[in-house]
């Protein structure tokens, strides 16, 4: 029998979600300067969390006690990673953070891995983002809080990876949003407390409500019905996409231009994620079977 290919829409559904949180994450920095990284963390939490409940309506579907567990864990790292992030790239360059979070969806696509191609393709792009991080001006003087922030960021990014594969076949769009309003309640309180509310005011609602919407809202939901229909392995690689679409978005918002080596250090990341998308298969056939959203 032979194995049938990755389907290509939800690749596209990828993409789209990783230039969404890109977007969102151009507008969220404008955030800091008045509520800091931790508020800024809490706004787009709560906001994400109402607009993805007034959509989806979760309450629909009635989760058991055992469902309760596993969407918990999905939540909770969920909005850990998302706090960490902020706090990272409030102390680090944002391509440096980005890079060293990367080390958990690579580190699942390893551990997911049944060939050795796929193993190739991961380790192309490993290097691309080691190229991307620079080695002149900013060797040595990275904020060791700010770069254990990033890797601890990418721990709970590779467990998100794990069980939104699973809160995906389960539950569909609704889970992300019980996700995040659980990321939302335990994280908020968190990033209010330490902001001090000082900088909080009806003029940031607008721009609060696009980073809900493009950074948590949208991406989140295409994530995790991408998730339903790819191997982890192949989520894991084609995330590698990242850093090249953060790079882009600088070069377009905020007029950072790239050397030749960092252009380089793209092409390799997205030759990665060209060839696990051509010539990824998985042996586990649960993503074939998974039922499609209500």
């Amino acid at each position: 029998m032979h194995a049938q290919r990755v389907p290509l829409w939800p690749v596209g559904l990828l993409m789209v979600s990783m230039m969404s949180i890109q977007g969102g994450a151009s507008l969220a920095k404008q955030l800091f300067p008045m509520v800091g990284a931790s508020g800024a963390t809490a706004c787009r939490l709560i906001a994400g969390a109402l607009l993805l409940l007034l959509v989806l309506r979760p309450w629909r579907k009635r989760p058991s006690a055992r469902d309760w567990k596993l969407l918990t864990v999905y939540g909770v790292s969920l909005g850990v990673m998302n706090y960490l992030l902020y706090q990272s790239i409030d102390r680090i360059p944002l391509g440096i953070a980005v890079a060293l979070e990367f080390t958990g969806p690579l580190a699942v696509a390893t551990l997911k891995s049944h060939r050795v191609v796929d193993l190739l393709w991961v380790a192309l792009a490993l290097g691309g983002i080691v190229l991307l991080m620079p080695h002149d001006s900013l060797n040595g003087s990275l904020d060791p809080l700010g770069v254990a922030f990033a890797l601890g960021a990418g721990a709970c990014w590779g467990i998100y990876i794990w069980f939104g594969q699973k809160v995906g076949t389960d539950f569909g769009a609704e889970g992300v949003a019980i996700g995040v309003t659980i990321a939302a309640l335990v994280i908020a309180p968190i990033g209010l407390a330490q902001s001090g509310f000082e900088g909080f005011s009806w003029n940031i609602v607008p721009l609060v409500a696009m980073v809900a919407l493009l950074s948590t809202a949208l991406p989140y939901a295409l994530e995790i019905i991408a998730l339903r229909h790819l191997p982890t392995t192949m989520f894991g690689t084609l995330m590698s996409l990242e850093p090249a679409l953060a790079a882009l978005s600088g070069l377009l918002f905020l007029a950072e231009f790239l050397t030749l080596v960092q252009w380089l250090a793209i092409s390799a990341i997205m030759a990665a994620s060209i060839g696990t998308t051509l010539t990824g298969r998985s042996r586990n056939k649960s993503w074939e079977s998974a039922p499609v959203p209500d």
